[in-house]
């Protein structure tokens, strides 16, 4: 056994302080995924500063209609949360779509969109893994990659990153709460998670002993229709093969507002912005729909084993874009 350092953090600022002083510190919350990567080796902090008793436990409307929710709530809390339930389906779907209900007890906001990739090679120590040890290579590429990225892929790393509520948070156009020893700051969701490059090592835009303290989302478009539709190889407690959250509001059978974000295809969440570009004003049509994500999936760069994906997300963005379609116009 390995000798590990145990503190309970009383408030943020203590908690910022301990990671400060000690790159080796790891924050500890529902534990999901960290102590996972302990077992495995992954993962082998000096010390753990225990956050989940900081007062970041609380779902609550925003003044301007939004909801702001605190880095430590749990994901079967927020999923069954009402303004959830009621103004942002696609979360509430994205979140009962994750692992199991006992999972879904533990893990909490924060630590959901900070897990890492469950690639088998990055979660193998004696593997080699540009992720986990840079410069080492990129095994998956030639090895198994069934499960890996199609988009935003580098020769060093095609990683995914596994999270569903993260995927739904990019929908949302959420905004992350940060505090570090600089302060605070936000940071779009969406800019929250690194593509590889050269770097595949850093999956985030985090500062070192920064911590996720809220996601704050907007209000909801006025009409719009939001889903979470996952693809997986059994019913439940698996990542997504591919996923898609998607928002969708209608005039006059043309299309006003439309939203996209893609799981399981890159090692971010992919916010579909060219299909959405492309949608804006147009005809709400299977055919319009097909040319739109047809353009978003046209950089893909497949590897054998998971060249499926590409015809899979695109069948799975078109048939989720035409039903919410259907719905609206059958209102």
């Amino acid at each position: 056994m390995r000798p590990l350092g145990y503190t309970r953090a009383t408030d943020v600022a203590s908690a910022v302080a301990l990671l400060a002083a000690d790159p080796g510190t790891r924050a500890l919350a529902g534990g999901t995924n960290l102590v996972d990567l302990m077992k495995l080796g992954v993962e082998r902090p000096a010390r753990l500063v225990d956050i989940a008793r900081l007062p970041l436990d609380r779902t609550e409307e925003t003044p301007r209609g939004g909801l702001r929710i605190g880095a430590t709530v749990r994901n079967t809390d927020l999923a069954a949360h009402p303004l959830v339930r009621d103004r942002y389906l696609a979360l509430a779907q994205a979140l009962l779509a994750g692992a199991s209900g006992q999972l879904r007890n533990m893990a909490t906001t924060g630590g959901n969109l900070l897990q890492r990739t469950r690639c088998l090679y990055f979660q193998d120590i004696t593997k080699p893994c540009n992720k986990r040890r840079p410069g080492s290579g990129c095994p998956a590429r030639t090895g198994v990659h069934r499960d890996l990225a199609v988009l935003g892929t580098s020769e060093h790393c095609v990683a995914t990153h596994p999270s569903d509520l993260a995927v739904a948070l990019a929908l949302l156009d959420a905004v992350v709460h940060l505090t570090g020893p600089d302060g605070d700051r936000t940071l779009p969701l969406t800019a929250l998670h690194r593509l590889p490059g050269d770097t595949p090592e850093r999956d985030t835009e985090l500062a070192p002993a920064e911590l996720i303290t809220a996601v704050e989302l907007p209000p909801p478009p006025a009409g719009a229709r939001s889903a979470y539709r996952k693809v997986r190889d059994r019913a439940s407690f698996a990542f997504a093969t591919t996923s898609l959250a998607v928002l969708l509001a209608l005039r006059d059978g043309r299309v006003e507002t439309v939203r996209l974000a893609f799981g399981g295809l890159a090692p971010k969440p992919w916010r579909a912005l060219t299909a959405e570009a492309a949608l804006r004003g147009r005809p709400a049509t299977a055919a319009e729909f097909a040319q739109a994500v047809d353009a978003e999936l046209a950089p893909a760069r497949p590897l054998p084993d998971n060249a499926f994906k590409v015809p899979l997300a695109r069948r799975l963005a078109v048939r989720e874009l035409t039903r919410l379609a259907r719905e609206q116009e059958d209102r």
